[in-house]
């Protein structure tokens, strides 16, 4: 997901992953208030400690905090093409070290991710929920994960059926598929990564004729043909706001990545799309419901894993 979660790509901020049919995969361990009697004032120093952040995302390999990890070739899943565009560790980083001045070795990394997700989105008007926490650090980080198709996002050029069989692998079904989304209200995006909507859509020089075409003659003035290093906003004029500009935005087929514009080939996203701009919008309560149930997914818990005592580095 681009920032924020990435481009989810949420999901700039955008937010999963691995298999799920374990226990651990299904949350199992996990609940609100884990830390009330290990570290008591946890959720207060994260939310303290975060705020000015961006959010950042989950996916991948699942809730376990692993694409925090750094490695010293570059091989970690931090350095993959998808989440180049991540941003958020230095905010990681400063609410790991509050939190180990008070309660050293207990709150998670992939906890504080979720943590910092929620405080983050409320930073920027969005809705809050309660974040169930008892995760584990992961040990494992391959720059591998992120593109590999039974562990990594959907690509931002994805279908809309293979975004949905994407969800469906991890137990997320096709209403947590347009929700978390509009995750996209927030961040930004590699002109890289539609690129080819503008310039050379089916490789004969022309253009993605279901994007609108004044928002590609716009798009064309920031993003020149090749660009690998420029920034767009995938909710222009909004972007730094949690809101649901973004499901108007693709509704007018501006929507900036080829899996936003998907959302309008099936009959249930593109209701849910409609509803969205209208009065009856139910974005902010559902989008909580679907943060929880992505924070379920891949989670390590109980004697699995460890606690990351700096969140980069295995202990």
């Amino acid at each position: 997901m681009a920032s924020y979660k990435n481009s989810f790509g949420f999901f700039v901020f955008p937010i999963m992953v691995l298999a799920l049919l374990t226990l651990q995969a299904e949350g199992q361990g996990l609940k609100v208030g884990f830390y009330e009697k290990s570290c008591p004032h946890a959720e207060k120093i994260v939310h303290q400690r975060s705020y000015g952040g961006r959010p950042i995302s989950f996916w991948p390999v699942g809730c376990d905090g692993s694409v925090l990890l750094d490695s010293p070739t570059n091989q970690s899943e931090k350095f993959a093409p998808p989440n180049l565009s991540l941003r958020g560790f230095n905010i990681i980083d400063r609410v790991k070290l509050a939190l180990e001045n008070a309660c050293p070795g207990v709150v998670s990394c992939a906890d504080i991710v979720a943590l910092v997700a929620r405080d983050v989105t409320v930073a920027t008007k969005g809705p809050f929920w309660e974040v169930e926490t008892g995760r584990r650090d992961g040990n494992v980080s391959l720059i591998s994960e992120p593109i590999n198709p039974a562990t990594g996002l959907p690509p931002f050029f994805a279908s809309i059926n293979l975004l949905k069989q994407s969800f469906a692998l991890r137990g997320l079904n096709t209403k947590d598929l347009v929700v978390l989304s509009g995750g996209h209200t927030i961040g930004m995006s590699h002109c890289s990564s539609f690129d080819s909507r503008l310039y050379n859509f089916t490789g004969k020089g022309d253009t993605d004729p279901s994007m609108d075409p004044n928002y590609i003659a716009r798009l064309k003035l920031k993003c020149k043909q090749g660009d690998q290093t420029t920034l767009a906003e995938l909710d222009p004029g909004s972007f730094k706001t949690f809101d649901d500009s973004y499901y108007r935005l693709v509704t007018k087929r501006r929507g900036l990545l080829q899996s936003d514009a998907a959302l309008l080939n099936d009959p249930e996203t593109r209701a849910y799309l409609v509803q969205s701009t209208s009065h009856g919008s139910t974005f902010f309560k559902d989008f909580g419901v679907s943060m929880v149930n992505m924070g379920r997914i891949g989670v390590l818990t109980g004697s699995q894993g460890e606690v990351r005592t700096i969140c980069s580095k295995r202990n």
